[in-house]
């Protein structure tokens, strides 16, 4: 009853609470202040997909890795024991209520490589040099400018380096490539719902994604929401490679492409 509870709470606050803020570091911690202590309990009905992403990804040893919009740092369990194999890990969000949980996680871990960082993705850096793996787990859709998230993933990333992504999305009215089509409804309903909590799904985020990086793996998917079985939302893992060579964009393969 306590997690029934608790989730009702948070549909609420998706439903009907109004987000407010003069920017976005201050919508975000509007919108995520009230859900932090549930957010994971929550976010595992809703976000599928992100075990799958960081068992695929190749993490090497000694690396480097960068999650973006990293919220709790809940992705960080889900490497399970190859975490300790990493040199560095930094958790970048903009909403201090997500990143205090990420903090007393990490501290209960006992992960001192780990790093928190209250920023904007769209402009971190670091001085240390660049990273082998570059994710962004359902926060490309909470980004205004998220092509700009991704142009500074491509920069953070050493060349040959790893960019993962899962997130909502639909697709274009005519896609190419042998991607999924979404009928009408899907692609009408979903951003008019999830805009409500300025969350945007985006028609462009595949296109994109794949004029820039070597394409490794593409599922394209749905999943369900909590409480709300009869509808189903689109989703995508999508895993790149960040040429050795950027003075040529990439060529798809679509074999490497999957419709599940």
């Amino acid at each position: 009853m306590a997690t029934l509870a608790a989730d009702l709470r948070t549909i609420w606050q998706l439903t009907m609470g109004r987000v407010r803020g003069s920017s976005h570091a201050e919508r975000l911690e509007n919108f995520y202040s009230p859900q932090a202590a549930n957010y994971d309990a929550f976010r595992k009905k809703m976000h599928h997909g992100r075990d799958e992403l960081f068992q695929m990804i190749d993490i090497p040893d000694g690396g480097t890795w960068i999650d973006l919009g990293a919220g709790t740092g809940e992705n960080l369990e889900r490497i399970g024991p190859r975490i300790n194999s990493l040199k560095s890990v930094h958790l970048v969000d903009l909403s201090e209520s997500l990143l205090d949980v990420a903090n007393a996680r990490c501290k209960s871990r006992g992960w001192s490589h780990v790093t928190t960082n209250f920023a904007d993705v769209t402009t971190f850096s670091r001085s240390q040099g660049t990273a082998d793996v570059v994710t962004f787990s359902y926060a490309l859709t909470m980004i205004p400018n998220w092509f700009e998230a991704i142009d500074q993933a491509m920069r953070l990333l050493k060349p040959g380096g790893v960019i993962g992504i899962v997130d909502f999305y639909i697709s274009r009215k005519f896609p190419t490539g042998g991607r999924r089509k979404h009928a009408w409804f899907i692609r009408s309903f979903w951003p008019t719902w999830f805009a409500n909590d300025n969350v945007f799904l985006n028609s462009d985020h595949l296109p994109y994604l794949t004029s820039q990086f070597e394409m490794v793996r593409l599922l394209e998917r749905e999943g369900s929401l909590p409480l709300i079985p009869l509808l189903k939302v689109p989703h995508y893992i999508f895993i790149g490679r960040k040429p050795i060579n950027n003075l040529s964009n990439v060529v798809q393969n679509p074999s490497t492409s999957s419709i599940v």
